[in-house]
């Protein structure tokens, strides 16, 4: 299977660079992942295919505003950093640029030296350790120096930082927004709840990896980054209950996709667990925990793209992409949704 079998065209005007006023105005195309029929609807009638007892599952991680402008202490130079995975309490892997000389032992300062960042090695893909050193809290520095690591392919800047954020944002720690879950509206949210659909929270915290471009030219040659996971045992219980019932359990999103999809046993049940995954999901993939998924317009060549044609079927999912492009669909972060049952 070749990296190359998941590229399609797209329009760069087609890509999001703001999000809705209203976050359930964007618009829904719904696809039957058995027939491959296409229904293009808005975002408020996901409610129509939530059934009484079916479990929405969503990923309820915090983006942390990880990308922290500064420099190298040594020589004044401009340094930019991106916080991607705390190893330990003060120490964080971190993605820098420029990063050639961006060696062990090098310190870096941000906001005139309230935080200092040294340099402890170089991972086999680039990412760089770095140890901080403050005063105060990390999380309130990080909240007035930092800003929102959007992705490069959006070039607005971001006026509102909590429209990165979903509404039921709550464990601090990703590095990127799971961005099937800005959709919701709390109040849709009440709606479904009170039409006698279950929402059950668990916590991924996204990595940049999850995003990346596959490079390799065999698809089964990828390496995921590793992501830190937790699934509670009341919501693990919740999940277990409906499934046993007869009631679907409905992913918001490719990062509740595969938190349930690495806990799920091999006999469905979904245990209470955490630790980190490196999942990579792609056809041929069996899947054991999801019904059904509700997720954005993914980029060409990404592992994201790959999961949802694993689970819809290849071809389905690319004569989707072609209707949404000539549909004129809003592609990738800040855009419209599908839901694929």
């Amino acid at each position: 299977m070749k990296t190359s079998d998941f590229t399609y065209e797209l329009p760069k005007d087609l890509i999001a660079q703001d999000p809705l006023e209203d976050r359930s105005a964007s618009r829904l195309m719904r696809l039957d992942r058995k027939t491959g029929e296409i229904r293009h609807l808005h975002f408020t009638d996901i409610l129509t295919f939530l059934n009484p007892g079916d479990c929405l599952v969503v990923n309820d991680t915090k983006v942390i505003p990880a990308r922290l402008y500064g420099i190298k202490k040594e020589t004044g130079a401009l340094v930019e950093i991106l916080l991607l995975k705390r190893m330990e309490d003060n120490t964080w892997e971190c993605l820098v640029k420029p990063g050639k000389k961006a060696r062990p032992g090098t310190v870096l300062s941000f906001g005139e030296g309230r935080l200092l960042g040294e340099i402890l090695k170089v991972t086999e893909d680039g990412n760089r350790w770095i140890r901080f050193s403050y005063e105060g809290i990390f999380e309130e520095l990080l909240d007035e120096l930092g800003e929102m690591p959007l992705p490069p392919y959006i070039t607005h800047k971001l006026q509102d930082k909590n429209r990165y954020q979903t509404v039921y944002a709550k464990h601090e720690g990703s590095a990127a927004a799971p961005t099937a879950g800005l959709h919701f509206t709390r109040e849709l949210l009440d709606k479904a709840r009170e039409k006698g659909v279950k929402i059950a929270h668990i916590t991924l915290h996204v990595g940049l990896g999850t995003f990346r471009p596959v490079k390799a030219e065999d698809v089964e040659q990828h390496h995921m980054h590793s992501e830190y996971f937790r699934i509670e045992a009341d919501q693990a219980a919740l999940m277990n209950k409906a499934r046993q019932e007869g009631h679907r359990i409905i992913a918001v999103g490719t990062t509740s996709c595969r938190t349930l999809e690495s806990a799920c046993g091999l006999d469905g049940v979904i245990p209470a667990k955490s630790g980190w995954t490196d999942i990579f999901i792609y056809p041929g993939y069996e899947f054991r925990a999801i019904d059904a998924l509700i997720t954005n317009f993914h980029l060409p060549e990404s592992t994201l793209l790959m999961l949802v044609s694993a689970f819809a079927g290849k071809d389905k999912v690319f004569s989707a992409y072609e209707e949404a492009v000539r549909e004129r669909y809003r592609f990738f972060s800040f855009g419209d949704a599908m839901l694929i049952e």
